[in-house]
């Protein structure tokens, strides 16, 4: 009833009728400009009189609240870090920025938005880089994104003015395929099948990588810096000898108190280097036990952020591990291990979390970008070390007393083909 009382009054001021005499549908068309003395409209002309427009960028900067709307803007570039944007030479597909004027320049006034994979073909930069200074019309959640005002989760892209390519396409990239109802990967089963994972079940490509990011990321327990030292010693015990634990790269067995920064004791390696999106031991991605392990301090240090790849030198202390100017190679017990845990990662932490949204990619040298490479040497490793036992426990370790959740490659590695193709 007070809506109907505001619109009768809007109708009287227009048209100076009494209120009593002007029907709401014709109080309507006053209030949107159009002279209120012809007859009414059709009830379901309405709708389209009331429809929003699309928020400004500084509007959508200004209203990061996680609700979903519609923002236009131009493509200005490719956010790469918190405050840095690229506009050429694009590393990949994975975001857009967009302002309110295509000569924008301040990262303060552009907005940070996520090209989910379904997207990426037709509306990433590196595929797409004529895409620059085209007015787009984007959808999604208004949530930050590389630790800056962004939008996530985006379900629909187009110009402008235009309906094009406003949801996803499928196409013969397992990276893009959104049907919900292909067959299950074939491969391996686990107990968690009809529980844990039953809702990921026969997915494929973008909704097989949707679906396991809620399943993880829900009721998931954050640990602090501190705590990771504690869940070490448990989740990476010597299986041999219960005072030691095992590091991750050399294989050595050393003893769990002797942890710390001294040469020879064992420390905390961020196998997703965390730099690599810059995200440090901040509770969350810093602190995700799936992929922190131990392992010496000297080995810890040659590692440092180094992407993955096969060759270089032989890494003292680390027998079977080579290294070069740009990338690190674990022994070939670990080489599954590492896939894994890098693949886990990207699913678990895509940027819904205010974290940057974490992507593996076929390049070294990713330097503070949160991509890690290479991608089809990771999906090779996979294929060649399948989960062993010790992989096996430490997983059923986390879920059970840790975080209560789990790396679903270690119960499902055929997954990684699943979703990021062979």
């Amino acid at each position: 009833m007070p809506v109907v009382i505001a619109r009768r009054r809007l109708a009287a001021v227009v048209t100076g009728l009494t209120v009593a005499l002007v029907p709401p549908s014709v109080a309507l068309t006053a209030a949107a400009g159009t002279p209120a003395s012809g007859p009414p409209l059709p009830r379901a002309a309405a709708p389209a009189l009331v429809a929003a427009a699309p928020l400004t960028v500084s509007q959508a900067i200004g209203s990061q609240d996680g609700q979903s709307a519609t923002v236009r803007g131009y493509v200005v570039g490719q956010p790469t870090g918190t405050s840095t944007v690229v506009r050429s030479g694009f590393p990949n597909d994975y975001a857009l920025a967009i302002a309110d004027s295509a000569s924008e320049t301040s990262t303060s006034r552009m907005l940070y938005v996520q090209v989910p994979s379904a997207f990426r073909s037709s509306w990433g930069l590196q595929s797409n880089p004529s895409l620059m200074g085209r007015q787009l019309d984007v959808t999604g959640a208004l949530s930050a994104y590389f630790s800056h005002p962004g939008m996530t989760s985006t379900t629909a892209f187009a110009f402008s003015g235009s309906s094009t390519s406003t949801s996803p396409t499928s196409t013969t990239s397992p990276t893009s395929a959104t049907s919900t109802t292909a067959p299950a990967p074939t491969g391996t089963t686990s107990p968690y099948d009809s529980t844990y994972y039953a809702s990921a079940i026969g997915k494929t490509g973008s909704a097989l990588h949707t679906e396991l990011h809620r399943i993880i990321s829900s009721g998931a327990t954050t640990l602090t810096y501190d705590q990771v030292w504690t869940a070490l010693k448990d989740t990476d015990q010597d299986p041999n000898n219960p005072n030691d634990v095992i590091e991750v790269y050399s294989g050595r067995s050393i003893a769990k108190s002797d942890n710390g920064g001294g040469v020879d004791q064992w420390n905390r390696e961020h196998v997703w280097a965390k730099s690599h999106g810059d995200f440090g031991t901040v509770n969350g991605p810093g602190t995700d036990v799936h992929h922190l392990r131990p392992e010496d301090v000297t080995v810890n240090s040659t590692r440092g952020n180094l992407d993955f790849d096969n060759g270089g030198s032989a890494v003292a202390q680390c027998t079977g591990c080579r290294s070069d100017g740009d990338s690190f190679e674990p022994r070939d017990a670990v080489k599954g291990d590492v896939a894994r845990m890098i693949f886990y990662m990207a699913v678990r932490w895509d940027g819904g979390d205010g974290f940057a949204d974490l992507e593996p990619d076929n390049l070294v040298g990713n330097g503070t970008a949160p991509y890690i490479g290479r991608i089809s040497v990771l999906k090779a490793w996979n294929l060649q070390d399948p989960p062993d036992a010790f992989e096996k426990r430490r997983n059923q370790v986390i879920y059970d007393t840790w975080q209560h959740n789990r790396n679903p490659f270690i119960d499902h590695p055929e997954w990684v083909t699943a979703i990021y193709g062979s």
